[in-house]
C-alpha cells in the first residue's frame, strides 16, 4: 500500500493500462501480482469493456459461455456458474464484476475517465498520459486494453440532427433499457448486433423497418440452458481445456475441425457433415471441411447448404432473395448466430428495406429516406458496428520517438510486430492488436495469451534492469508481410468486411487480424520470448 500511495502522490506508475474490460482486468491482476504500481483508466462507470456498453436487446456472446471465461484461476472458475450455452450481456457483466470483487481490482481503476493522449519521453523512458478529466500521469509501460470492438460507428447521415424522435446505437445503449412498445422503429444494419436485436425489438414495436445493405450468413445459435452435468464437467477440466484451446486454430475446443478437404468427400458425406454441424449450432459449421476457408469449391458447398437452410425458414417470398447472401463466401464476414432472426421477417409488421437498390439518402424530422420513399419512424436504432481493431487506439493521440504519431504511421493501415508493439513506440503494448488472431478467435484465450506474454516481458525488463523494449522495423515489416500472405492464402480478403475496415469510409482496406490460428501464433510468441525477445530491441 505504501508503494501505491507514493505512486499516487507522484502521479507516476510502473504501468498505465487503458481499458477495464476482460483484457485490462487480467493485465492489472498480473502486473499487480509482480508488485508493480498500476493505474487503469476506464471510460465507463464500471468494469466490463464491450459488455459494459453493449446492452442492446438480445446482446449475447457468440462463443460458448463455458469457454468464454478466464482460465487462469481454478478458484475463480469454480466460484461461478454459467446458466446458458451462450451467455447474455447481463450475465457476462455480472461475471466480470464477480472477478473484479474477487481480485479487488477496482481500487486501482479510475472510472469515468477517457485517455486522450500518450507521449513517450525518450530521455526518461517514460510515457506521459493525459485524460479528459485533466489527469497527467507518467508510467514506464503503457498498455492498451482498448478492445477490438469498442469504438462505436454512427454514420454521418444528413439530417440526423433534425430527427424529432429518439435514436440509439447498439454499442452505446441506455443502461435503463428502451421500451419500443407501440413505436414505429427503424433499424439500420444487419450485422451481429442487428441480427441479435431485431427479433426482440419486433416483439415490442408496432411497426419495424429493417434497412439492410448486405445480407449476411446467419445460423441458429442453438442456445439452451446449461445442465448441471455441463457445468460440472467444465469446472473439473477448465484449466486443462484452456491449455488445449491455446493449441487450436480458434482458441475453442467445443468442436473439432474436420481434417478432410471437401474434394475428398462424396456429396453424401459433405451433406451429412454440413447437416450435423448446422444442427450443432454455433461456429462448428465453419469446421465442416479442412479447406472451407481456403478454396471457393469447398466454400461453395457450405454456402449453398447454408442458403438452402436459411431459405426454408423464410416464408415471405417477397424478401427471401434479399435475405440470402450471394456476394461473399460463408465465414469471411463474422458469422452471425441468431435466435429467430429470419423468422422475424415472416411477421406482418416487419418490413425489409433493401438499401442497396434504394440507397439510404438522409434522415428527416419524421423518419428515414431510402430511395424515393420516406419511412416515418418514432425511433432509429443504428446497428452499424464499430471502427474495429484500430478505432479506439487511434482515437488517442499517441506519440512515440521523435514525436511520431501512431495515427500517421498507421495512415495506410496498422503496422505491428506480432500485434503487440509497433516500431518507434517503446514500452507501448497492444492487447489483441492488429496482426494477432484477436477477432478470429475466442477473445478470452487470445487476451490471456497476450497478457501472459506481456507480463513475462515486463518482468524480464524490470528484473534485468532493462530500460525499454521496442519492435524492430525489420521484424515488423516481415511480420506485416507474413500477416498479409497468410490472409491472402484464405478467402477472407474477398469480402468488404469490418475485418478489412470496409465499414469505415476512407479507412485503408487491409485485412487486420492474423489468420494463421491461435496455436501457430502462440508458438511464434514462445519462440520470440525464448530467444530473449527476438525482433525487439532491448534498451539498456
Amino acid at each position: 500500500m505504501a508503494q501505491e500511495a507514493r505512486a499516487t502522490a507522484a502521479k507516476e506508475f510502473d504501468a498505465v493500462i487503458v481499458g477495464a474490460g476482460f483484457a485490462g482486468m487480467y493485465m492489472l491482476h498480473r502486473l499487480r501480482s509482480q508488485g508493480l504500481s498500476v493505474r487503469v483508466f476506464e471510460a465507463g462507470e464500471g468494469v466490463g469493456g464491450t459488455w459494459y456498453w453493449n446492452r442492446y436487446p438480445g446482446a449475447r456472446c457468440d462463443v460458448e459461455s463455458l469457454e468464454y471465461q478466464y482460465g487462469f484461476s481454478d478458484e475463480i472458475q469454480r466460484g461461478w456458474t454459467w446458466t446458458e450455452r451462450y451467455a447474455a450481456q447481463p450475465e457476462i457483466l455480472r461475471y466480470q464484476n464477480y472477478v473484479a470483487d474477487k481480485l479487488d481490482l477496482r481500487r486501482d481503476i479510475q472510472f469515468e475517465t477517457r485517455v486522450t493522449a500518450a507521449a513517450y519521453d525518450e530521455r526518461d523512458a517514460l510515457w506521459s498520459i493525459e485524460t479528459d478529466r485533466g489527469d497527467k500521469v507518467r508510467a514506464r509501460f503503457c498498455i492498451m486494453a482498448t478492445g477490438c470492438l469498442s469504438a462505436a460507428r454512427v454514420p454521418n447521415f444528413e439530417g440526423l440532427d433534425q430527427f424529432e424522435g429518439d435514436w440509439y446505437h447498439t454499442g452505446d445503449w441506455p443502461h435503463e433499457g428502451v421500451d419500443f412498445t407501440g413505436k414505429r422503429v427503424g433499424v439500420i444494419g444487419t450485422g451481429s448486433s442487428g441480427v441479435q436485436s431485431i427479433p426482440l425489438i419486433a416483439e415490442q414495436a408496432d411497426q419495424l423497418y429493417v434497412f439492410q445493405r448486405t445480407a449476411n450468413f446467419t445460423l441458429p445459435a442453438g442456445n439452451r440452458p446449461l445442465t448441471e452435468q455441463d457445468v460440472q464437467k467444465s469446472k473439473a477440466s477448465l484449466l486443462e481445456d484452456r491449455a488445449k484451446a491455446r493449441t487450436t486454430a480458434g482458441g475453442i475446443i467445443c468442436f473439432e475441425y474436420n481434417e478432410r478437404p471437401a474434394e475428398e468427400m462424396t456429396f453424401e458425406e459433405r451433406e451429412r457433415e454440413l447437416s450435423a454441424r448446422w444442427n450443432m449450432g454455433g461456429f462448428a459449421f465453419l469446421g465442416s471441411f479442412a479447406d472451407l476457408m481456403a478454396t471457393h469449391e469447398a466454400n461453395d458447398h457450405a454456402a449453398n447448404f447454408a442458403r438452402s437452410r436459411m431459405s426454408e425458414i423464410i416464408k415471405n417470398p417477397a424478401v427471401v432473395d434479399l435475405l440470402l447472401p450471394n456476394d461473399h463466401p460463408v465465414g469471411v464476414k463474422r458469422l452471425c448466430l441468431d435466435t429467430h432472426y429470419l423468422e422475424t421477417f415472416n411477421l406482418p409488421h416487419v418490413e425489409l428495406v433493401d438499401v442497396r437498390s434504394a440507397p439510404l439518402k438522409k434522415i428527416t424530422a419524421k423518419g428515414i429516406v431510402s430511395g424515393d420513399k420516406e419511412y416515418e419512424v418514432d425511433c432509429i436504432v443504428f446497428a452499424t458496428g464499430f471502427d474495429a481493431m484500430t478505432g479506439a487506439l487511434l482515437s488517442i493521440d499517441i506519440a512515440g520517438k521523435g514525436g511520431e504519431k501512431l495515427r500517421d504511421k498507421w495512415a495506410a493501415g496498422p503496422r505491428t510486430y506480432l500485434g503487440l508493439g509497433s516500431a518507434g513506440f517503446p514500452n507501448l503494448f497492444f492487447i489483441t492488436g492488429p496482426g494477432s488472431p484477436s477477432v478470429l478467435s475466442n477473445m478470452i484465450v487470445s487476451i490471456e495469451q497476450h497478457v501472459d506474454w506481456i507480463s513475462d516481458c515486463v518482468k524480464r525488463l524490470t528484473t534485468g534492469n532493462i530500460r525499454s523494449i521496442e519492435a524492430k522495423a525489420e521484424a515488423e515489416n516481415l511480420w506485416v508481410d507474413h500477416v498479409n500472405e497468410t490472409a491472402a492464402a484464405t478467402l477472407y480478403p474477398q469480402a468488404n468486411s469490418w475485418y478489412m475496415g470496409a465499414n469505415i469510409p476512407g479507412k485503408p482496406r487491409i485485412f487486420m487480424p492474423y489468420a494463421g490460428g491461435v496455436g501457430a501464433y502462440g508458438e511464434k510468441l514462445a519462440e520470440v520470448a525464448n530467444a530473449d525477445y527476438e525482433g525487439f530491441a532491448l534498451g539498456a
